[in-house]
């Protein structure tokens, strides 16, 4: 093994959690060093999540526009046809842009790219395999941070073949727009990828175990995006489980299972079935047993303080491998936190202002506590609600879905959740998170100018809503 190289920092990982970690440590004067598995930086945000599926999102939004929408806005666009291989090389070409610019922001601020294969060593050393076949390099650091995200998890008796039994990483790649796809798992992934295909002419059956999708949303918002998605044509089978799959030739045959309606079995026949009932944290090679780190057995996520500390007081470890949601830009507030701890500065991350966002059409963004565990903790509160109907950009853009929803509390009027599914969801949260993180009233969102005519507007009618809504507050 060749000569140990000595740094402050030692990341294990270059997804958002990590490069972000690697960037703030750097600027707090730390030497800094990244180590990343694969030939391109990013981790699977970059790479086979985020990126790429809302690049194949907006372009198959872009042809269902052309082909559905076009005409009412008196645009004839005469046959259409779609070109999946340039669609699929531009999300390639977006995805090699953004990787190749985090390498040159890690450049850029003297971090060391080690592209190899990485495992703990020590409290305090890091081993790579590097992937250009040299000799095995040795990295001492005073911290390390784990950030090496997560992986897809399998159904029993389902086991992917990277064919026609897929992860959302397959289904990112076809190269032809399956006739039917079924999906196993309606939470964000699944309908999101469902969208994807929908649009671009597959049938699409979704199988769902719960008696609803999305089930993390607040509960009128699924309500309301479970109504939408099966207008556009998602086949949903809620409260069924699969028992088994079997590969025919080039087809999967599926056999499901209603919950509650014993020996009731259904088939479902696809070309694609794509699994998508969560991830697991990907810890396997890193050597935290050898090393002493504890993990969840149950969850297996990696055990850390409020610090990110894990039980080895050297080792970090922020993202996916931590308990809460499995998002990236929850991973990156972990890693700048991460890296603040170890150089010694104040660090926190505020998890009742992190957004989600689900990116079908239309969206839906959320933050914040749901009406549900607002009952459940038993807290006052007010709701105001208003709808895109009633806002003149969204009847101008002809997207009128969906409405904006605040929660506040009913005696002290902070804001404690919103919740929106409509066009630009995605944006108009971000106005929400500031609410939420520094403690505002609905009124003052109320009271705050909205340009108009804007989907803003639609946020401070809902805000307005919750004042005539507070006599009812116990």
């Amino acid at each position: 093994m060749a000569k140990t190289k000595n740094y402050d920092v030692a990341i294990i990982g270059s997804g958002p959690g990590g490069y972000v970690a690697a960037v703030r440590a750097a600027q707090l004067g730390l030497k800094v060093a990244c180590i990343e598995k694969e030939s391109r930086l990013g981790g699977v945000c970059l790479n086979v999540g985020c990126i790429p599926s809302k690049a194949l999102l907006d372009s198959s939004e872009y042809f269902h526009l052309a082909k559905e929408h076009f005409a009412t806005h008196g645009i004839k666009t005469g046959r259409l046809s779609l070109d999946l291989e340039a669609m699929m090389a531009r999300k390639e070409q977006v995805v090699q842009d953004l990787t190749e610019n985090v390498r040159k922001l890690l450049e850029g601020n003297k971090i060391k790219i080690i592209h190899g294969t990485a495992s703990l060593a020590g409290s305090d050393r890091v081993a790579v395999k590097q992937n250009s076949g040299a000799s095995k390099i040795e990295l001492q650091a005073k911290a390390i941070i784990l950030a090496t995200g997560s992986e897809p998890i399998a159904l029993p008796g389902l086991a992917f073949d990277n064919s026609q039994i897929v992860s959302s990483s397959e289904a990112l790649k076809f190269d032809t727009v399956p006739k039917h796809l079924g999906i196993v798992g309606g939470s964000y992934i699944g309908l999101e990828l469902g969208s994807v295909w929908l649009r671009l002419g597959s049938q699409v059956s979704v199988v769902e175990m719960l008696p609803k999708i999305a089930p993390t949303l607040d509960g009128q918002v699924s309500r309301k995006l479970h109504r939408v998605l099966k207008r556009q044509g998602i086949d949903f089978h809620l409260e069924t489980k699969v028992s088994g799959a079997k590969i025919s030739g080039k087809k999967v045959r599926v056999t499901t299972e209603a919950e509650g309606k014993k020996g009731k079995q259904g088939t479902l026949s696809c070309d694609k079935l794509l699994i998508c009932v969560g991830r697991r944290p990907l810890t396997q090679g890193l050597g935290l047993e050898e090393i002493g780190v504890q993990t969840d057995a149950a969850s297996g996520h990696v055990v850390v303080d409020a610090s990110y500390r894990t039980s080895v007081p050297t080792i970090f470890a922020i993202g996916d491998l931590v308990p809460g949601p499995m998002l990236a830009h929850k991973a990156s507030a972990e890693g700048i936190a991460a890296a603040e701890c170890i150089a010694g500065k104040p660090c926190e991350v505020n998890y009742d202002a992190i957004p989600a966002v689900i990116y079908t059409w239309p969206e839906v963004a959320s933050v914040g506590l749901t009406e549900e565990q607002t009952k459940e903790r038993d807290i006052p509160y007010c709701v105001g609600t208003y709808p895109f109907s009633g806002a003149g950009r969204a009847r101008c853009m002809g997207e009128t879905d969906g409405f904006v929803k605040v929660i506040a509390h009913g005696k002290t009027d902070r804001v404690l959740g919103v919740h929106i599914i409509g066009p630009r969801a995605a944006d108009m949260i971000a106005e929400c998170v500031l609410a939420v993180e520094f403690g505002a009233s609905s009124e003052d969102i109320a009271r705050t100018i909205h340009g108009h005519p804007t989907f803003a507007e639609a946020l401070q009618e809902a805000a307005m809503a919750v004042q005539k809504c507070s006599i009812y507050a116990s």
